[in-house]
């Protein structure tokens, strides 16, 4: 398929003074890497003299100077103890105004006038608020929620007694399903019981074929002489193939 393609490649030859031609030599030129870093080559090539008191290299020790850490801070280290203007920090408005604001944002010194003044308050034991207090510990303590009765010394023929036998009898869990034991392993048929029935009956109210008579079992005589019936009689009379 390429055979003839293939051919005609190798004698097809274009001028080199063509505009494409041209164009497409300013672009391989443009996208070289090699022409892109030539100059730079050539310069690497070649030997340099670069001295001490050049302009780069001051640019540099001065940007260096200005950049570092020490030469930052050289002229606030030589001022410090030699601020003009107050004695005192007491007299510097912007320091008292400091230790001011640090007293008021201190927590120990905001709670210090409360912590003196609470142990000397005074409540009458009478008070509304703490009598209801106590009623209220009263109420929710644990301890006089649950009194432990103590232990009662009671004849085992006492009416009382045997009247409370009967009745921890029929409160307990145990004789209250003892007559259900004689039913373990006993095997039981689900016909007849409550959840059969009402499934059943759901299922018959939801019974399509139930609910629906089909159109065939409905029994119906058609009228020969109907205009309808007259008029498909012709329509097929008109349609047959055999006739």
């Amino acid at each position: 398929y390429r055979e003839a393609w293939d051919k005609d490649k190798t004698q097809i030859s274009i001028p080199s003074d063509t505009p494409v031609m041209l164009q497409s030599k300013l672009n391989a030129l443009n996208i070289s890497n090699k022409h892109y870093q030539k100059a730079w080559d050539e310069a690497k090539a070649k030997s340099y003299d670069l001295r001490a008191d050049a302009i780069p290299i001051k640019h540099a020790k001065a940007s260096r100077d200005i950049a570092s850490e020490y030469k930052y801070k050289e002229t606030h280290e030589k001022e410090k103890g030699h601020y003009i203007g107050c004695r005192t920090a007491q007299e510097d408005p912007k320091l008292s105004w400091a230790a001011r604001a640090m007293l008021l944002q201190n927590d120990r010194i905001y709670r210090k006038a409360y912590h003196d003044s609470k142990a000397q308050v005074h409540i009458p034991v009478d008070a509304m608020s703490v009598q209801a207090a106590k009623e209220c510990q009263t109420l929710v303590s644990d301890i006089d929620y649950r009194q432990y009765l103590h232990q009662w010394t009671c004849l085992p023929d006492q009416n009382d007694v045997i009247h409370a036998r009967k009745a921890y009898d029929l409160q307990s869990d145990n004789v209250y399903k003892s007559d259900l034991e004689w039913l373990r392993g006993i095997g039981w048929l689900t016909e007849g019981s409550v959840d059969v029935v009402k499934a059943k009956k759901a299922q018959e109210l939801l019974n399509e074929r139930l609910y629906r008579t089909r159109p065939e079992e409905m029994k119906f005589t058609s009228i020969t002489d109907a205009p309808d019936v007259v008029q498909a009689k012709i329509n097929a009379l008109q349609m047959s193939d055999v006739r």
